[in-house]
């Protein structure tokens, strides 16, 4: 087994492009509550590394886990899913 397949990959939507060579990216899950049953959205926010700065506020984008880039950036952005309706 490779050591790419080891890396855990999400899909979320750029929230936050103002930093430079960041992004934050919220990914959003449905868990079922283990009481009630009701199935619920949960969020959450992670930075991620860009580069070349190419990825803006309403992409949405796929994430890999990576070495510690910084103190809270231990995530980078693979590739774009899809592109904002935002002109």
């Amino acid at each position: 087994m490779s050591a790419t397949n080891l890396k855990r990959t999400l899909v979320g939507m750029v929230v936050s492009d103002k930093m430079d060579k960041t992004v934050t990216v919220l990914v959003e899950r449905k868990v079922k509550h283990s009481l009630l049953g009701k199935v619920l959205r949960v969020s959450k926010k992670y930075h991620a590394h860009d580069e070349n700065n190419e990825f803006h506020q309403g992409d949405l984008v796929s994430i890999e886990e990576c070495r510690p880039l910084a103190k809270t950036k231990s995530w980078r952005v693979t590739k774009l899913v899809e592109k904002s309706q935002a002109v």
